[in-house]
């Protein structure tokens, strides 16, 4: 379909150009003579509702052209329920307009390693009835209902953290089982796991104080993370960035809600201890719970 429509646009549009007012801007003319090459795809980005883009405004750097590419750069990392690739989204003819994205895809159950989303999505309800019947068969249908479902879970976690100014990746959309979010790194070099960095006893400090204060801004909206540890927090220019916030948990809702607040915090004490730090999981867990209620 959009061939044909670049076919139609290519004959037509010399025919009457001149009156049209037109700039570099109109994203018609960006179509014209330019088709997606090996490893590429036209932006999704139209092809979601406003509803699966990410909150607005929208940061300088997210690329809105209808005539963008988004070219597939590799595969950044495998994990328990999905996988990490880069990608960079460009509009061909404004270069300068191009920026690195982390392409996150779920995967469905039959390949996914991560095996406890029962306890997690206690509390949570589907509204389709067909697909909560198809979710518990666990039939090839009820395993892609699944697995979108988690990639939305985790877009909209995003999308609530990143409102209440809380250091996440920028998620600039999700669609089907893809979320497309802000690389955290230089380059095309992703930034370190805070369990990779060696460093000296101040900035672990610093870091340290980072993390509660990330714990204590996710309490303070209702919720837990749910499966915090050194593996999935970042460390970016000295900043601690939170990642991999599918399992979100709202606290009250969930009855293991207390439980996974306190398992983050002694996950996340456990291994600043072991650097030498004095960190007590349990004053940490008797603040964020004094802080909720």
């Amino acid at each position: 379909m959009r061939g044909a429509v670049i076919s139609l646009l290519q004959e037509f549009i010399p025919l009457f150009i001149d009156d049209l007012p037109l700039d570099s801007s109109t994203p018609l003319l960006s179509f014209a003579g330019l088709e997606p090459g090996p490893d590429q795809r036209w932006s999704t980005w139209t092809a979601v509702v406003p509803t699966s883009r990410g909150p607005k405004p929208y940061p300088s750097w997210v690329v809105t052209s209808n005539g963008a590419f988004d070219t597939e750069l590799g595969l950044v990392k495998t994990g328990k329920e999905a996988d990490l690739f880069l990608i960079e989204r460009a509009d061909p003819t404004d270069p300068a307009s191009a920026s690195i994205l982390a392409a996150k895809r779920y995967r469905g159950s039959e390949t996914s390693d991560f095996h406890r989303s029962s306890r997690y999505t206690e509390g949570r309800g589907m509204r389709n009835t067909r697909d909560t019947r198809a979710v518990k068969r666990g039939s090839a249908y009820g395993r892609s209902v699944s697995a979108g479902r988690w990639a939305y879970a985790e877009f909209e976690a995003l999308c609530t953290l990143y409102e209440l100014g809380l250091p996440v990746p920028y998620p600039v959309q999700v669609n089907d089982t893809e979320i497309l979010m802000e690389f955290i790194g230089t380059g095309r070099e992703a930034a370190p796991r805070l369990a990779q960095v060696r460093t000296s006893r101040s900035e672990l400090q610093g870091y340290l104080d980072q993390t509660v204060d990330i714990l204590r801004g996710i309490a303070d909206a209702g919720y837990a993370h749910g499966d915090l540890s050194p593996y999935n927090l970042l460390v970016h220019e000295s900043r601690v960035v939170v990642i991999d916030l599918p399992q979100l948990v709202e606290v009250v809702s969930n009855p293991a809600g207390m439980d996974f607040l306190h398992r983050d915090c002694v996950n996340v004490c456990s291994w600043f201890e072991r650097q030498g730090l004095d960190a007590d999981p349990e004053a940490i867990f008797g603040d964020l719970v004094a802080r909720m209620f």
